[in-house]
């Protein structure tokens, strides 16, 4: 890795250092830059605070697993390629999903997984995005993301392919039919 990238994630790789020993809410910014070695206006450079740094890092999860959905991988690869990689990282995501203060991973992981299936719909053009169908999948990105939560606070105990399955199991029927090209 070469570049501007390198920063990122050497910022990151320095936060994830500092939730073995501590929660995300008590680590500051000093100390990660301390352990980045790297300085205050070349953190912000990058990110807002150390809420966006959780939510930048979570979205190059996402770019490995999401971005591939009907492409090469289906619903349940990306799925599980998204569950294995949060349970590879378990320490940083059991923190980062616990937070909940502003700007925490629970939200931007909602908004993330809510705009990749409602852009997917929408780009299929066989069904209107009603009410309805935005109801249902308003509820199911909830409810979906909450379960990811809860199971990272809780030790991942459960394999990432039977998580995968039960949340594909819980798709209510109108949205699995949507999906169906993703499976």
């Amino acid at each position: 890795m070469n570049g501007p990238q390198v920063t990122p994630y050497k910022i990151a790789e320095a936060l994830k250092k500092r939730m073995e020993s501590k929660s995300l809410e008590k680590i500051t910014v000093t100390e990660i830059l301390e352990e980045a070695q790297v300085s205050r206006p070349t953190f912000y450079r990058y990110f807002k605070d150390k809420y966006d740094l959780v939510n930048w890092y979570f979205q190059k999860l996402c770019d490995k697993s999401f971005l591939q959905m009907g492409i090469s991988m289906n619903l349940r690869e990306a799925l599980t390629k998204k569950f294995i990689f949060l349970k590879s990282e378990q320490v940083f995501f059991d923190f980062a999903f616990a937070c909940e203060a502003q700007n925490n991973l629970v939200e931007y992981d909602y908004e993330c997984i809510y705009r990749f299936y409602s852009d997917y719909i929408r780009k299929q053009g066989e069904v209107e995005f009603t009410p309805e169908i935005e109801f249902l999948l308003k509820m199911y990105c909830r409810g979906s993301i909450d379960m990811t939560a809860d199971w990272a606070r809780n030790g991942m105990t459960i394999r990432p392919e039977q998580i995968v399955g039960w949340l594909i199991e819980a798709m209510p029927e109108k949205l699995h039919d949507l999906f169906r090209n993703l499976e």
